[in-house]
């Protein structure tokens, strides 16, 4: 698909918007708009760079970013996590002297299919992949490895994706992710539904690009007898990628109003506990967040949350964010 036109972007637009209204001033680098200083009113200078703010400490950012890392320390702090391994491309087997390569994952892949595959530590659902066989599992490696040296194959866990950005002791948005999917319509390939949702999403001002010829994508289709050429029956339903990131074409559901205490007491917890200030805590719920606290899994954590794609779900949703914002820049202006 064709690339949207370049916009100023959206994170950086919205803090110098709520700029005079906490007090601070905001210097926005002007070539590429990603890179920001902000002037607090005692005269000192903070930096933001995309959705990175100087909010966390560096050591609890960097285990975040680390997937396997952060499994590590939350199954150690008590939080259910999900049960997979770790292993290692050739040549980082190499230098570490590991035999835990490609083949290695193959084989406990086969012990528990279906599995997730998917890079340690990318982020935007960047090369997730649910792969039901050893061939799936092959090409869905050799995509995790292009993105990182180190990859995780995890068993499944099935449930409500929610996604909480927490900042300190409150939790300022909620909502539930949910995957890229198209719904049948009188004549229409999928290929077209997919122009059609691309198309909405740049009319809701959302920067997101369908890609066509994701193997995920590709895979699933053929796992399900379709194609991109194939028409689906009016109503019908398919369910094109397996991970439920807005990044990669997911929806949200706005749940901010209706999460229960029991869930942002978890998710507040947790956040403190990873050693971080502000966080986005996704979690795979066994039933309903509004719902007393059940069965629950941790997926991960994002120590720099980027919810421009949820802001284009509309006014209630934009709503949420310039709140989310606000609270950040309040937060950096009393550092």
């Amino acid at each position: 698909m064709t690339k949207a036109p370049k916009r100023h972007p959206f994170v950086s637009t919205m803090l110098q918007e709520l700029a005079h209204e906490v007090g601070v001033e905001i210097l926005v680098e002007p070539e590429f708009g990603y890179a920001g200083q902000i002037r607090c009113p005692n005269g000192k200078l903070h930096y933001f760079r995309k959705t990175h703010f100087d909010l966390n400490p560096l050591g609890a950012t960097e285990i975040a970013k680390d997937k396997d890392y952060t499994t590590f320390f939350l199954k150690k702090l008590g939080y259910p996590v999900i049960a997979g391994q770790k292993y290692y491309s050739e040549d980082h087997c190499r230098i570490i002297g590991s035999k835990r390569d490609i083949h290695a994952g193959a084989r406990y892949a086969e012990r528990h299919f279906p599995v997730i595959v998917k890079p340690n530590s990318r982020s935007l659902g960047m090369a997730v992949s649910a792969v039901h066989s050893a061939e799936e599992y092959y090409q869905a490696a050799a995509d995790a490895f292009d993105k990182d040296r180190v990859i995780l194959v995890q068993k499944i866990v099935t449930g409500k994706d929610y996604r909480l950005v927490v900042l300190d002791d409150e939790v300022l948005s909620a909502y539930e992710r949910l995957p890229l999917t198209v719904v049948g319509q009188e004549g229409r390939t999928i290929q077209a539904l997919l122009f059609e949702k691309q198309s909405a999403f740049r009319k809701a001002g959302r920067d997101t690009e369908l890609n066509l010829e994701d193997p995920r994508m590709l895979r699933r289709l053929a796992r399900l007898g379709m194609a991109l050429d194939t028409v689906l029956e009016p109503k019908f339903r398919v369910v094109l990628l397996d991970n439920a990131n807005l990044s990669s074409g997911g929806e949200s559901v706005d749940v901010t109003s209706d999460i229960h205490p029991g869930y942002k007491a978890i998710a507040v917890g947790l956040t403190r506990d990873m050693g971080l200030r502000y966080a986005g805590i996704d979690l795979m719920v066994q039933g309903d967040i509004s719902k007393k606290p059940g069965r629950y899994t941790v997926i991960e954590i994002n120590a720099s949350p980027g919810i421009d794609n949820y802001a284009a779900g509309g006014e209630r949703h934009m709503e949420v964010v310039a709140n989310l914002y606000r609270k950040v820049l309040e937060a950096i202006r009393d550092l």
